[in-house]
């Protein structure tokens, strides 16, 4: 008999746990909240008897239940001889990112006191640090978008070809405003024509086909764009085979309005293939 599969949603609060529950439920799981871990094991009995045929089970686990925390090695070692198959999705995000959307949503975080909102961070961190050592799959969120996010966590629980797809994240930036952190390959574009003193294309994007005419179809523009798609064919089919389930290629220009996004719409149409899903994201298209 095979193994029952079970994902465990954990993480940092307002890392996109919520997100992945609404994003699984969607695509058939059934999803249990805020489940104490003592009871685990009864739940997914109950599961096995009661759940549909086909019907696979999701559980979140975080810090709501903070008392139970130092009994989860335990409790998977128990469920896995069993005969369940456990998988553990850990999100997190940096603190810049946790704080401002705490301070978006008027939440309060769970740990925090007197709206120490970094404090509690970083006790929840400290909470979910063996958690995270049982991980078998991270989602940073940090500068995903919902959609990148849902789609992200259902290629991952797909458990078909597309969960062993590799995630690329094609991000625009500006060096302006700081290189993102996230970033795995980042690539310097201010070289290229810079419609920024064109009075015509200034108002602009790098959206604009207009824009990626000035920018990319001329000699350096069309070299730099295939020694680069080049280097991005080699190198992602080797980042899949290390494991890597999502990579973040990020290109700068001095706004990141302009050059950097020309680039990323480019590639947008010359990357695709068997093995990859790409998303693109402009941070800072529409900063001054």
């Amino acid at each position: 008999m095979s193994a029952k599969r079970v994902l465990v949603i954990t993480g940092l609060s307002g890392s996109g746990k919520s997100c992945a529950a609404r994003a699984l439920e969607d695509v058939g799981f059934f999803v249990v909240d805020n489940l104490p871990l003592p009871l685990l094991p009864q739940c997914l009995g109950l599961a096995t008897t009661f759940q549909p045929e086909g019907g696979e089970l999701a559980v979140v686990v975080d810090v709501r239940n903070r008392d139970y925390l130092a009994e989860a090695r335990s409790t998977f070692e128990t469920l896995a001889r069993t005969g369940f198959e456990i998988e553990i999705f850990f999100f997190e995000a940096n603190n810049d990112v946790l704080t401002r959307r705490f301070s978006e949503t008027r939440r309060r975080h769970p740990l925090a006191s007197q709206d120490q909102v970094v404090h509690g961070i970083e006790l929840e961190r400290a909470l979910l640090a063996e958690m995270k050592q049982l991980a078998t799959h991270f989602i940073d969120s940090s500068w995903l978008t919902p959609h990148q996010l849902r789609n992200q966590v259902i290629r991952l629980a797909s458990g078909d070809q597309s969960s062993q797809q590799l995630a690329v994240l094609l991000q625009s930036f500006g060096f302006r405003f700081g290189v993102p952190v996230e970033s795995d390959l980042v690539f310097d574009v201010r070289f290229l024509p810079n419609p920024h003193y064109h009075p015509d294309l200034q108002p602009l994007t790098g959206t604009d086909q207009r824009v990626r005419s000035f920018s990319l179809e001329n000699p350096v523009g069309r070299s730099f764009l295939q020694k680069l798609q080049d280097m991005l064919q080699f190198l992602l089919p080797q980042y899949r085979q290390e494991g890597k389930s999502y990579l973040t290629v990020s290109i700068g220009c001095t706004g990141g309005r302009h050059r950097s996004v020309a680039v990323v719409e480019t590639l947008r149409g010359l990357l695709p293939g068997e093995g990859l899903h790409v998303d693109v994201l402009h941070r800072d298209a529409t900063k001054r």
